[in-house]
């Protein structure tokens, strides 16, 4: 799994599969639920800890569907709806926005992942959310079927995303997402311009180029962020085996040099208790850990 995560640490899975299309994906569902084979999706791999004895049963990326498609035009209101397949990076999605004048998706410019991950994850910043563009959603069911899921049986939260369907089921695969944006074509440059610009702050911030999974911890509800409660704790660059707490962003654990998933849980479980003593926050992982 290091060669299949951002954190570029985990153990092997004891099958890899990268569906080159939605029917083989079916295919291969059913006969799994038919075998008792257990099978999850990873996404890009830029949000998870792997462990270092790897996986169980198959991990499942869905890189090869890919597909952006324009489904829809409102010329009174300047809505466009597009159609997403879950293995679009969303770096991929926001240039296609910005190249185009569709406006929106100015939050996830540099967020790292698919759109499928980051619809799982809800993935935003302080400037939105993909709760906010998000209108329906495709997904597959245990047997293969394919179901639409609209944005009234959607329930958002903080880095959560789930929905209620008595048909598809919660555990249904995520294929697609259809999101609403507005047609800016005079101010094309301009969202270029802005995309620019916000890919600069990131790169200058963030510890962008060494192996991680962005930020580690969830914000607390109140207060100051988890970023800025580890800074004031005093522990960018704590190291504990080959990972680091970021110099650049202390919410950032870094692979710093050959870190096994083992080093990263117990950096993380250190960073944690120090925070707790000092401030009485119990910071919550971000990060998926397997």
């Amino acid at each position: 799994m290091a060669r299949h995560t951002s954190f570029r640490v985990g153990g092997p899975a004891e099958a890899f599969f990268t569906p080159p299309s939605t029917a083989l994906l079916a295919d291969f569902v059913g006969w799994a639920g038919k075998a008792g084979i257990p099978y999850r999706i990873i996404g890009d791999g830029t949000n998870l800890l792997a462990p270092d004895s790897g996986i169980e049963g198959v991990v499942i990326n869905l890189k090869h569907l890919r597909k952006i498609e324009v489904i829809a035009e409102n010329a009174a209101s300047a809505d466009v709806t597009l159609r997403i397949m879950a293995g679009v990076r969303l770096k991929v999605f926001c240039q296609f926005a910005a190249r185009n004048g569709l406006k929106g998706m100015a939050f996830a410019l540099g967020i790292p992942g698919t759109v499928g991950g980051g619809m799982m994850m809800n993935a935003g910043t302080r400037d939105g959310s993909m709760a906010d563009v998000l209108v329906s959603a495709t997904v597959m069911d245990a047997a293969g079927a394919i179901h639409e899921i609209s944005e009234k049986d959607f329930r958002f939260g903080y880095r959560f995303f789930s929905w209620e369907s008595a048909a598809a089921g919660e555990k249904a695969i995520l294929l697609a997402g259809a999101f609403q944006l507005q047609k800016r074509c005079r101010d094309a440059r301009m969202l270029r311009k802005e995309a620019r610009d916000r890919l600069c702050d990131r790169r200058r911030k963030q510890p962008i180029g060494q192996p991680s999974a962005g930020c580690f911890f969830r914000n607390p509800p109140d207060g100051p962020g988890a970023g800025a409660l580890i800074d004031r704790a005093g522990l960018k660059g704590m190291r504990i085996g080959g990972a680091e707490v970021s110099a650049k962003h202390a919410n950032f654990i870094v692979n710093r040099e050959n870190a096994t998933s083992s080093d990263i849980l117990a950096l993380a479980a250190a960073v944690r208790g120090a925070v707790r003593q000092k401030f009485g926050v119990d910071l919550e992982p971000e990060v998926r850990i397997i």
